[in-house]
């Protein structure tokens, strides 16, 4: 138990940690800041460009709670460096993406087309027309906005129209001509 938590944090060359008395950590590197508040059941000790995240409690709870703090401080520091990106793919005749100025406009076989304004720290690109990335240093960030992108038109199973992520399998069924043909009365 508590092998996620126990990991010991390699801190990269230009990334600072801070971590200050009233359990607020952020981490500071090449593509922006990031932080979050930590719980006190959970110690941060930074040493030697070494992260370990140390138990105050042995319950199950807390040790939880440190396995899901490492994951997230590991997080912060990727995306600090390198950053976060979702794909997304939009199959439709005539369903295609646009940027005006920072929004994000899609033509989705609606009436109108649909904008979204991206928040603080997130970033959209289109490349094609039908493929759109979201781009950020927050990984909760960037997925939310990812899966809000893609709900404004999930993919349907019979045609496989919507938007979906890059490298999404859809599994199609059969509609009801395929059926009619396969041999019934």
């Amino acid at each position: 138990m508590g092998r996620i938590g126990k990991r010991i944090l390699e801190i990269p060359k230009g990334v600072e940690i801070k971590v200050a008395p009233d359990g607020q950590i952020s981490a500071k590197g090449p593509k922006g800041t990031i932080s979050f508040l930590v719980k006190p059941v959970v110690k941060i000790e930074i040493k030697e460009g070494k992260l370990t995240t140390v138990l105050a409690s042995g319950d199950r709870q807390a040790m939880a709670i440190q396995g899901l703090y490492n994951s997230m401080i590991e997080n912060m520091i990727v995306g600090v460096t390198k950053g976060f990106e979702k794909e997304l793919d939009l199959v439709g005749v005539g369903y295609r993406a646009t940027m005006q100025g920072k929004k994000l406009q899609l033509q989705l076989g609606y009436s109108h087309p649909v904008e979204f304004d991206p928040p603080a720290g997130i970033d959209f690109e289109v490349q094609g027309g039908t493929r759109v990335k979201v781009k950020g240093i927050d990984a909760q960030k960037v997925g939310q906005i990812a899966s809000e992108i893609r709900l404004t038109r999930k993919v349907e199973p019979y045609k496989g129209k919507g938007i979906r992520y890059v490298g999404e399998i859809v599994r199609r069924k059969a509609g009801k001509a395929a059926k009619a043909t396969s041999g019934g009365k």
